[in-house]
């Protein structure tokens, strides 16, 4: 067994506004492998000594066929690391380790809830991933930051499920994150401002900066039992910005994987 698995989900079926986050995976991957930057994260861990297997991207169909795929690889690592996709791959991926037996708390990364019951009369639009977790019980506790467009139907949902919901209206005021027991991430990179990430189908100032996120990412004090980063749409990139922003997300998130 692999310490980590990596998996692609190439998959935007459930995008509900423009396609193109199928692409995600790749356009990653290919920053990721591009020469122009090395495999370190900024704590000095060096991907490359690192027990990794990565099984490159899969194009599935629908939710089933995420959660199998998702079943199959966890089983040959101890961790998954997923990269979408959009948001939508989430709720049968976090499945997909709740069935393993794991017990953890979630940290969602993202300009918005995706709490909706349904969207558009779909409850697996990448607009509803959080509200299945919920009321399916697969996560402890549900952990929200830098959401900064909350609908009454969203907040409605949210105070139903007792989602802790941090707003990046607030962002000076939050307490520090703090967790009793490992977490799963999820980040989707609408997390940012456009202005650093333009390479996402929904543009919602006021998020992140780059540096921002990494220093949340960094100041966790917590294990990971996994994570995925989704939502990344070449499509809407501007010089590979958002594709190179992603490679170092990917690089921050996997040293906190493997510790």
């Amino acid at each position: 067994m692999s310490k980590i698995i990596v998996q692609g989900i190439a998959y935007d079926a459930k995008s509900s506004f423009l396609k193109g986050p199928a692409k995600g995976p790749a356009g990653i991957r290919q920053a990721l492998g591009s020469g122009s930057m090395n495999l370190c994260a900024e704590d000095g861990t060096n991907l490359e000594s690192l027990d990794i297997t990565d099984l490159g991207d899969f194009h599935l169909s629908d939710y089933h066929q995420i959660l199998e795929t998702s079943r199959e690889n966890l089983a040959k690592g101890e961790k998954l690391f997923s990269l979408g996709g959009d948001h939508s791959v989430t709720y049968p991926i976090v499945k997909a380790h709740f069935e393993a037996g794991l017990k953890f708390d979630l940290l969602h990364i993202d300009a918005h809830t995706d709490l909706y019951e349904d969207y558009e009369g779909d409850r697996f639009s990448h607009a509803c991933p959080m509200a299945r977790i919920m009321e399916e019980g697969l996560v402890g506790r549900m952990v929200q930051v830098g959401i900064r467009t909350l609908s009454p139907h969203q907040q409605k949902q949210a105070a139903r499920f007792g989602v802790e919901i941090h707003e990046m209206r607030h962002k000076y005021d939050w307490p520090e994150l703090k967790f009793d027991r490992p977490i799963y991430i999820t980040l989707d990179m609408d997390a940012l401002d456009p202005a650093f990430a333009p390479g996402v189908s929904h543009h919602e100032p006021g998020g992140f900066s780059t540096r921002e996120l990494i220093r949340l990412i960094q100041n966790l004090d917590v294990e990971l039992v996994g994570c995925d980063l989704v939502e990344y749409n070449p499509e809407r990139d501007i010089d590979q910005r958002t594709a190179y922003l992603g490679a170092k997300l990917f690089k921050e998130l996997m040293a906190k994987l493997v510790k």
